[in-house]
């Protein structure tokens, strides 16, 4: 936005009378600017995003935007208190999509930034719930993840990426037949189980966006003879997660954690690892010019059902309660001028979520482009649902060892016992909530 935009323009008019009437701005800075608080809670990326602030400062004189990273809890209690912020840059996950549930955001629709983002992610977004009518957030930055894995190795023993489940498994045995670990397993960190090895495995062979749709509808009635449950979808893909974990791991996956798996690997001590591309700066550290690459894991014998895992890292919202929408909405369109966000995406390995963006070009993830821009994509199931459901628990006990029928059927009295708690559904829409 320059200084002479037609918002600008309204602006210095507007405290011109106020200031011909001695009255003093509410939510002004020192030197006559409107101000406008933006929450944004990706640590990794604070500096990144305070410079953009800085240049979106320096590049008007309308406005100022004061940065806040003191994260979701303070964010939440801010609505609480009627005074949220006016710009929200957040993970986007059941905690902030309650906001959107309960209607408490501005509709996005007629910004050039809604336009500009793919269509296909807004079902993903509405996975979490929507507000009828509206556009209440935006994906920001697109985070991919799937099997990474040693091109060193691969090379050095003539393998292909697979493709398909038996694909997978022949890899597997002509590596452990060198003396290879296939997988290196963290189980001791139970999230590593559920974003990676539960994750892949189910959205590798089921319609998560169609599953969890029809199991939203089965609400109270969840159970073995519904149309959809978790001990129906999810039992296959259980148990051929359980074959890689205990055919296919490093004896002491049980007792290593994120950090030791990122220590062996970068170490060559496996050739595949389930984990995200935040792993790849830790495995720099130990092994900086490690050739690494990415592909989808194989869950059946069909290539045509390879898709990887995303996440909506970050979904930018403007509250309904703001005082400064206007030029709150003018700092979003900022935000998403092609190159910042391009910019933005690229430093974090994220995807851009706009039509026609650039490509990432880190050759780490190049693995994963063609599947993202073919909409190949699914959220993993254990970030769709309730943090009452403990699912990294539940996928932990799996592979270390409990039994998954009576863990999926567990998960299916938990879904059940919260639909029955859940308030019913409303016919709330964008002109009740006004």
């Amino acid at each position: 936005m320059s200084s002479k935009s037609p918002y600008a323009a309204r602006v210095a008019a507007g405290a011109a009378v106020l200031a011909l009437a001695g009255s003093a701005l509410v939510g002004c800075s020192a030197d006559g600017r409107e101000t406008i608080r933006f929450t944004f809670s990706k640590r990794e990326a604070i500096e990144f995003m305070t410079n953009v602030v800085a240049d979106y400062n320096a590049s008007q004189d309308s406005v100022r935007v004061e940065i806040d990273t003191s994260g979701v809890d303070v964010v939440s209690a801010s609505f609480v208190r009627g005074n949220p912020p006016d710009v929200m840059l957040a993970n986007y996950n059941y905690e902030i999509a309650r906001f959107v549930q309960r209607c408490a955001l501005t509709d996005l629709s007629d910004t050039d930034a809604a336009k500009n983002v793919r269509d296909d992610l807004q079902p993903l977004m509405e996975q979490y719930g929507s507000c009828e009518g509206r556009v209440s957030a935006l994906p920001y930055s697109v985070m991919a993840a799937s099997v990474i894995y040693n091109k060193q190795i691969f090379d050095e023993q003539g393998l292909e990426v697979p493709r398909t489940w038996d694909e997978l498994l022949q890899v597997g045995d002509k590596l452990k037949d060198a003396g290879i670990t296939p997988f290196y397993g963290t189980f001791k960190d139970d999230w590593t189980v559920g974003q990676g090895w539960y994750d892949y495995s189910a959205g590798g062979s089921v319609d998560v966006l169609d599953f969890f749709d029809a199991l939203a509808q089965e609400g109270t009635e969840v159970g073995p003879d519904s149309k959809v449950s978790f001990q129906k979808d999810f039992a296959e893909p259980m148990e051929r997660m359980l074959t890689l974990a205990a055919d296919y791991t490093n004896e002491d996956a049980p007792s290593r954690g994120y950090g030791d798996g990122n220590l062996a690997f970068a170490k060559g001590e496996a050739a595949m690892y389930l984990q995200g591309p935040w792993a790849f700066t830790e495995i720099a550290k130990t092994a900086p010019d490690l050739e690494l690459g990415t592909f989808p894991l194989p869950m059946t014998d069909d290539p045509d059902d390879l898709a990887v895992r995303v996440n909506m890292d970050l979904a930018a919202m403007i509250p309904e309660e703001s005082r400064h929408k206007e030029a709150a909405q003018d700092f979003l369109e900022y935000l998403y001028e092609p190159e910042r966000i391009e910019e933005y995406n690229a430093s974090q390995l994220g995807f851009t979520p706009l039509e026609n963006a650039t490509p990432p070009d880190d050759p780490r993830i190049a693995g994963m482009i063609p599947y993202y821009d073919e909409g190949r994509i699914y959220q993993g199931p254990s970030v769709l649902v309730p943090k009452t459901i403990p699912v990294f628990n539940y996928a932990q006990a799996m592979v270390l060892g409990a039994e998954p029928s009576g863990i999926l059927r567990t998960m299916d009295a938990d879904w059940a016992r919260i639909a029955f708690r859940a308030p019913a559904p409303t016919s709330q829409t964008k002109e009740s909530a006004e």
